[in-house]
């Protein structure tokens, strides 16, 4: 048990709970988080990893959303301009296709006006006759639009938060379920149990944070043992990646014939990433592991072939992740058209307003929620410090935007022995921090064991002590990517050797 009584307790690792704790500690209240797996460990690390206004929300009005999360994009991107960076997004057109041109332009003004764009390009039409982007396309489109959004690695936009949070006091505990949440006069009691050595923990907190995603519900049921209705529509989105299909660096939004869209995405510098699906999810969270299903596989190859010169096959998937969103149960028909948006429900006769329930959201406009739900702590609790997180970089993106190159040189003039994609790669993971991780090293030997592709020790263990890392699936498949080119064998003696440690 510990005896401490802290202001604030959140449930869950995601980029909500991780933005949430970022927020409220350094607003000078006392934190701690729980996450009963890895950190980004469900939905924050399953997603198209943009950081966007969603242009297609605009189609079910989602107007207040789709302006929040268009004046973020050059927000986050200003905070973590190692893990984030400008794309431009080609919408392929032709006569008789699902939208008509009007209202694609009408969409298009909007993305451009609504959200404040300073420095991202503003929407150009294409001559698809002329322009290479065409090459790998059917000679079905004359035309084309291109507008502006950001990429994201979300995986870490995750844990950076969480690291931010911690340097400035919050307490993260990973592998930690709450499995209990009592509340007695005015002080609430939560049991988390590890999930490595079954040990369970007694927490004091004055506040609830419920930031546990697709989980809302089980911990509102289960943990708080509380009656409820349904709040939240689980919805399963899935991706895959298949080896590179075109050598730009532009991306495609595709319109299918159902009215959804599919991106294809520039992934890895090798990779394609084809995504997204909709569909609701009837699994169980607690039993099944998420993947795709081969009918979603297959949607996603039918809907990238339909605009591909080239067929994407069922034997081209390289890899495919899945996740499940939490989107809030407004009674719409379809998966697709479930809004978006992030709810928060506080009532005054739950517990005295002293839990705040999270539905919904989505990684673009995280630093927007976590400033809402710091509001009602502050009304719960008492302000303290002022709103800060908007010009507060994250760590390793201490440097503007534009810098990013000359920083990358002065990392491969520190360490000449790096190849030039190893530097690139550490560079875009850990930005300033890569020096961090470096420190000390001179050769190529003194970065230890090799595990496969450019995964040397040095960056396993600086994983291991700093990001919470305890897996080879936390750092090859959420911390990096490297797992794409590794063999189930280098899996196996990566995971063997953290296990060691």
């Amino acid at each position: 048990m510990t005896n401490e009584v802290k202001d604030i307790f959140v449930v869950g690792g995601g980029i909500n709970g991780c933005s949430i704790a970022r927020d409220a500690v350094g607003r000078g209240y006392s934190v701690t988080l729980a996450e009963m797996h890895d950190l980004a460990s469900a939905t924050s690390s399953a997603s198209t990893k943009l950081i966007h206004g969603g242009l297609r929300y605009l189609e079910y009005y989602e107007f207040r959303l789709v302006r929040e999360a268009l004046k973020e994009r050059e927000v986050v991107w200003a905070n973590a301009p190692h893990i984030v960076w400008p794309l431009r997004f080609v919408l392929p057109y032709f006569k008789g296709g699902i939208r008509p041109a009007w209202l694609i332009r009408i969409g298009l003004f909007l993305y451009d006006y609504i959200g404040g764009r300073k420095k991202l390009p503003a929407t150009a039409d294409i001559n698809m006759k002329t322009d290479p982007v065409a090459a790998p396309l059917k000679p079905l489109f004359t035309k084309a639009f291109e507008y502006s959004d950001c990429w994201v690695n979300d995986s870490r936009f995750v844990v950076l938060n969480a690291m931010d949070a911690q340097k400035r006091g919050a307490d993260i505990l990973v592998r930690e379920k709450v499995v209990s949440l009592v509340y007695d006069k005015d002080i609430w009691t939560i049991t988390t149990e590890n999930q490595i050595n079954g040990k369970k923990t007694e927490h004091k907190a004055k506040m609830v944070v419920n930031a546990s995603g697709p989980w809302v519900d089980h911990v509102i049921g289960e943990a708080l043992n509380t009656p409820h209705d349904r709040n939240v529509r689980l919805v399963q989105g899935s991706h895959m990646i298949v080896k590179k299909m075109f050598d730009h660096k532009r991306c495609y939004i595709f319109q299918n014939n159902d009215g959804r869209i599919v991106f294809a995405i520039p992934y890895e510098e090798d990779f394609t990433l084809i995504g997204t699906t909709d569909h609701d999810f009837e699994g169980d969270l607690n039993a099944d592991k998420i993947q795709a299903t081969e009918e979603e596989l297959l949607y996603l190859c039918n809907a990238a072939s339909d605009y591909f010169q080239k067929p994407v096959t069922r034997d081209d998937v390289v890899w495919s992740f899945s996740g499940v969103r939490p989107l809030y149960d407004d009674g719409a028909s379809a998966a697709q058209e479930a809004t978006r948006d992030y709810v928060l429900r506080q009532k005054p006769e739950d517990h005295d307003e002293s839990i705040i329930h999270i539905f919904g959201g989505k990684i673009t406009t995280s630093r927007k929620l976590a400033e809402a739900v710091v509001k009602k702590i502050e009304h719960k609790l008492g302000a303290r410090k002022p709103k800060w997180t908007k010009v507060a970089p994250l760590p390793g993106g201490d440097f503007a935007a534009e810098d990013f190159d000359s920083l990358l040189a002065k990392l491969k003039a520190e360490h000449p022995y790096l190849e030039d994609k190893h530097a690139y790669r550490l560079m875009r993971l850990y930005g300033t921090l890569a020096r961090d991780l470096l420190a000390g090293v001179t050769s190529k030997e003194g970065l230890g064991q090799h595990f496969g592709a450019d995964l040397y020790e040095a960056e396993v263990r600086y994983l291991i002590d700093r990001e919470w890392a305890i897996t080879a699936e936390d750092i090859l498949f959420r911390r990096t990517k490297c797992g794409l080119s590794f063999t189930q064998d280098q899996i196996s003696a990566l995971d063997a050797f953290m296990k060691a440690q």
